[in-house]
């Protein structure tokens, strides 16, 4: 069966599209709304169970898998209208390789691509099932970030095929076009002015200056250019706001996206930006909420939300993560990832950095914090992949101290975003040359400009058991209400019988 004619076929079921050629449709119920059995299309080989067909009532033969509902499937939230349907699509377990077609791709907008799959209950391979959700509890994020490594990245990198092709990486690059300066006390910076650090103030780069750096990232690879500005807030910056909305024009006039980390933004210039060009916006919340007096006194974590909530606004992609490395305890990474997953929307991209210290900074002066090793990162990354499963993890900051097989190991937790180039703001980062050479050994590819990731090949080729809710049609009801009011007429027959 193609691609067209499935569409054509389930057109009332809202499957996935497949390239398999033995497909199995079967519709489930949600408890006490209505019964509906839909004819199955086709059937495996494997062993025999026994589905009644509703046009006609014979028995055909075939694996099935049973369909477990989710525990938050079943919430009111999910279940908006008054007759729901859960549809299951279960394809080929064939899978040939990674897919490097490049033609085929889904939305490049975030917002695009959850909507897309708005009606979607889960996605389930392999024994793993996992979902988009904005429910999480600490004590669920906790018990996933503490399951034994080996577990946890199975797991993680069981979700990463599920939703994305994990041989593509997007590259991203980060330049410092404000450097030093910030009158922020960020214990870990060394570009704040209560800081005795090497970095010294320097004025805001000029605009050619910013776009030939980024014509220099597009010929290397990159295809997202993100410029860093050292202040707290644009404030009333007015020449020098105008003075980024032009780098941002210029640079997305060359094909790249753009980000932008401008520290603190009001709703009218993160609506400026928009119009602009801008790609994607940089505000970390850097660690928990609990732990955050600890590190930051200056801003708080209330402002830090209402910056991400003004991008979220203006229609602007929100990248949002922490740094390890900052005297947080384990629950503090819990803390950071159940703020994040919790969040309207999840962020489009997740940077995980390790902290680079700084001699003359607070934390780079402490001898008592424990250094971030490779498990630490994986550890976060996988758990952040499996709670936020359509999110672009980021490999960041501290990747310079890593090895390739180290780096590798991340990417199988579920990373699949790094940023590349000479040094991230003030601090080294493996050069182009080096990134590319470890792509190649990794057999990676880098995610276009302005294109939508590739889908997963395991979900085009039927590997996944994708789950959906859909709202019946109006035939459907009708036909449970007649059933429904028959039923009623035989028992009330029975009772004067």
């Amino acid at each position: 069966m193609n691609r067209s004619t499935s569409r054509k076929t389930f057109s009332t079921a809202v499957i996935a599209a497949t390239r398999s050629k033995n497909v199995l449709l079967r519709s489930h119920v949600v408890p006490t709304l209505f019964s509906t059995t839909t004819r199955p299309l086709a059937a495996s080989s494997g062993g025999t169970s026994t589905v009644a067909s509703r046009s006609t009532n014979k028995t055909m033969g075939f694996t099935l898998k049973e369909l477990t509902m989710p525990r938050y499937a079943m919430t009111p939230s999910r279940l908006l209208s008054t007759a729901v349907k859960i549809d299951k699509f279960h394809g080929s377990a064939t899978v040939t390789g990674p897919s490097t077609d490049t033609t085929s791709r889904l939305p490049n907008s975030d917002r695009e691509r959850n909507a897309l799959f708005a009606n979607e209950v889960s996605r389930t391979m392999s024994n793993v099932t996992a979902s988009v959700r904005h429910d999480w509890t600490k004590d669920e994020i906790s018990q996933i970030y503490n399951l034994p490594f080996h577990e946890l990245m199975y797991r993680a990198s069981t979700v990463h095929r599920m939703y994305w092709n994990a041989a593509e990486v997007q590259q991203c690059t980060l330049l410092s076009i404000k450097t030093g300066g910030c009158t922020e006390d960020c214990s870990y910076c060394s570009q704040s002015t209560r800081h005795k650090t090497f970095v010294k103030p320097e004025p805001t780069m000029k605009v050619q200056e910013v776009l030939e750096a980024a014509k220099r990232a597009k010929e290397a690879g990159s295809t997202r250019f993100c410029m860093g500005a050292a202040w707290r807030e644009l404030g009333n910056k007015k020449n020098a706001f105008n003075h980024i909305l032009d780098m941002v024009r210029g640079v997305n006039a060359m094909g790249l996206e753009v980000c932008c980390t401008l520290g603190m933004l009001n709703a009218e210039q993160a609506k400026q930006l928009k119009e602009a060009g801008l790609s994607a916006y940089n505000h970390n919340l850097d660690t928990s909420p609990e732990h955050y007096p600890n590190v930051i006194t200056t801003r708080s974590y209330e402002d830090r939300l209402n910056t991400i909530a003004n991008v979220r606004d203006a229609g602007i992609s929100v990248c949002c993560g922490g740094i390890l490395g900052l005297g947080e305890k384990d629950t503090d990474r819990v803390g950071l990832l159940h703020v994040l997953a919790t969040l309207p929307e999840h962020p489009e991209s997740v940077p995980i950095n390790a902290l680079v210290s700084i001699e003359g900074t607070p934390l780079g002066d402490q001898e008592d914090i424990d250094k971030v090793d490779a498990f630490d990162m994986a550890r976060m990354i996988a758990t952040a992949r499996i709670v936020m499963p359509r999110t672009m993890v980021r490999l960041s900051a501290g990747r310079l101290s890593f090895s390739d097989a180290e780096q590798f190991m991340m990417f199988h937790a579920g990373a699949n975003s790094i940023f590349n180039g000479d040094k991230l703001l003030t601090t080294a980062n493996p050069e182009f040359d080096q990134d590319q050479a470890l792509f190649e050994k990794l057999g990676f590819v880098g995610k276009p400009a302005h294109k939508g990731p590739m889908p997963s090949p395991h979900a085009e080729e039927g590997d996944v058991v994708i789950t959906k809710v859909v709202a019946a049609t109006h035939s459907e009801r009708m036909e449970k209400q007649t059933r429904a009011e028959q039923s009623q007429q035989g028992q009330s027959q029975a009772q004067y019988a």
